[in-house]
């Protein structure tokens, strides 16, 4: 059986309070005593009981997150960064698949306040109004990760998405592409729909491109499934297209998987490029020119940041906007090289 407080002080012939102070406070207790004390937490093989400590401390050493989707691609280099950033701190995480509900998302809310957790990082969706203020209601401190909110003052961590889907335009028509669609989430989604969709138009009228968005554009949610349906319908309304920007890289790989099914080349008959840089990235064939998002940064400073609104330490900056990239492998031809050829 495993040990007890009640049994190191019997041990050590103290009192349950002055075993409580050798583990918290040891400068308080004479050394004589507190040796006594030492020898039978060791003796015993005595751990403290974390939720005791907490009670102690005020804290729990525990920080919630919720994710709308946790088997969506873009999640475990993020989750990695937290992991190790909260690893750093003593801190453990408990992982919340709240499948975009706010029903479930209340329940869970609940009971994480039920396990008096310290903290929760809100990933990637909008932040409604009864969430933020059931969030004031239960104290809890707040950091959002791969989202913002313009309305509400809480400290936040993302890729500015308008100008990374902007960049990735970009670099389809500096490779000669002139007819290019975008497979999209949805226009009303305020993080990664919209703002992405606006980037890639934003391109194509700086380059004096002609576009008509109901024919370049096509929407879809999140899933392969549905990408590879999204992909199909635009590829039957945009057929010269030489090129698709997909807004993510399940939604890039879903492009590729249609586009293979029907004898279409890639990248020779229509280069694909994606967004987020997740591992599968580099494993699909051909292998997916993206838009890479620092998902572990992102990750492990929304847990940082965490701590520190937790500790009453000062932040740097409310809203962080971490820097992008895009990452060349194998599914974007240059077609300014193929005309110098032919």
């Amino acid at each position: 059986m495993k040990a007890t407080i009640k049994d190191v002080a019997r041990l050590s012939g103290v009192s349950i309070s002055t075993v409580s102070r050798v583990m918290n406070n040891p400068e308080l207790v004479v050394p004589r005593k507190r040796q006594r004390v030492l020898e039978a937490i060791r003796e015993l093989h005595y751990s403290p009981n974390a939720l005791a400590r907490g009670l102690i401390h005020k804290r729990t050493g525990t920080l919630g997150v919720l994710i709308p989707d946790i088997s969506n691609l873009f999640y475990p280099a993020v989750l990695r960064g937290m992991e190790d950033a909260a690893h750093q701190s003593d801190y453990n995480l408990i992982i919340c698949n709240t499948d975009a509900s706010a029903g479930r998302r209340n329940s869970i809310l609940k009971v994480l306040y039920e396990k008096q957790i310290d903290g929760v990082i809100w990933t990637s969706e909008p932040l409604p109004r009864d969430s933020y203020e059931m969030f004031e209601t239960l104290d809890f401190p707040v950091v959002l990760a791969a989202t913002h909110s313009p309305e509400f003052e809480i400290p936040s961590v993302k890729v500015d998405d308008e100008q990374a889907a902007y960049d990735a335009t970009v670099y389809l028509i500096g490779r000669g592409h002139t007819r290019i669609g975008m497979i999209s989430g949805p226009p009303n989604d305020p993080i990664s729909g919209y703002p992405r969709i606006q980037g890639f138009l934003r391109a194509l009228r700086d380059y004096q491109i002609e576009s008509d968005e109901a024919v370049c554009v096509e929407f879809g949610k999140y899933h392969f499934e549905d990408s590879y349906e999204a992909m199909k319908r635009l590829h039957g309304k945009f057929p010269e297209m030489t090129a698709v920007f997909a807004s993510s890289d399940e939604r890039a790989l879903a492009a590729i998987s249609y586009l293979h099914e029907n004898q279409i080349r890639v990248p020779d008959d229509i280069s694909v490029i994606g967004f987020d840089d997740t591992r599968m990235a580099g494993m699909s064939f051909p292998r997916l020119t993206t838009v890479a998002q620092p998902l572990y940064e992102i990750g492990f400073s929304a847990v940082d940041k965490l701590l520190k609104v937790i500790n009453g330490e000062p932040i740097e900056e409310l809203r962080t906007c971490v820097p992008h990239q895009i990452i060349e492998r194998n599914s974007v031809i240059d077609c300014t090289q193929q005309a110098v050829i032919k």
